[in-house]
């Protein structure tokens, strides 16, 4: 069983009217229950659709960017901070996107206990927290046991993006993913990605590049399942 350092702190922070209105008044609409195993087709009330995850959605730029644009999939959004759940349900009510859902809880419990195995088409994770100090390192996301957790629940040829804009937790990401035996860097070994065009940039993005910051895009595919003896 993984560890239980969680990659996350649990802010208060401030939140708008606009914000907890959604989150009071829609939750119900589009939140999953908590320690329930996902039915996909009746959370979405429709079968077939390519099942799309992004873990740690934040604000949720691009998480409905791509709902907008591609009706055709099924999109889960994981968060546990309330401001940025309030502003996507809010978008997700003004725009109709009804093929959207969003659990409010660690993402490990999530693709533990309620993601069915060998589900997924796709998982998109941008901008992890960074935990920039090295005594914090061991409280970053992307580790080996966090890797072959998420490999049990994506589908055979399914693809997995990630970008972070701290250079050493990029290297990190490369290291562990190149040394996972269920995946295969599609840039090729050791190499970083193009930026994925339908991951929108930020404001906060934006700043850094005219800053001069780097930002560093991975993309993997998921190995073929070994054949059952």
């Amino acid at each position: 069983m993984m560890r239980t350092i969680r990659s996350f702190v649990r802010r208060a922070g401030r939140i708008t009217m606009s914000q907890q209105a959604a989150l009071d008044n829609l939750s119900s609409t589009y939140v999953l229950p908590e320690k329930t195993v996902i039915d996909w087709d009746s959370a979405f009330a429709r079968s077939g659709a390519p099942r799309h995850v992004e873990i740690g959605f934040g604000m949720g730029d691009a998480l409905c960017s791509m709902a907008q644009a591609h009706p055709e999939r099924d999109y889960l959004g994981i968060e546990v901070h309330t401001a940025g759940v309030g502003r996507v349900l809010a978008h997700l009510h003004k725009f109709a996107l009804h093929h959207v859902r969003v659990c409010c809880d660690d993402a490990v419990l999530v693709l533990r206990e309620q993601l069915p195995a060998h589900s997924l088409d796709a998982v998109y994770i941008y901008f992890p927290d960074p935990w920039h100090k090295k005594r914090h390192h061991k409280r970053r996301l992307i580790q080996p046991e966090f890797i072959q957790l998420l490999a049990t629940r994506l589908k055979p040829q399914a693809h997995l993006y990630l970008a972070t804009d701290w250079q050493d937790y990029a290297q990190q990401m490369l290291e562990v993913l190149e040394a996972s035996a269920e995946f295969t860097n599609l840039n090729g070994a050791g190499q970083f990605a193009p930026r994925n065009a339908e991951r929108p940039l930020t404001k906060f993005e934006q700043r850094g590049q005219r800053l001069g910051h780097g930002v560093w895009d991975l993309v993997y595919q998921r190995l073929s399942l070994p054949p059952q003896s």
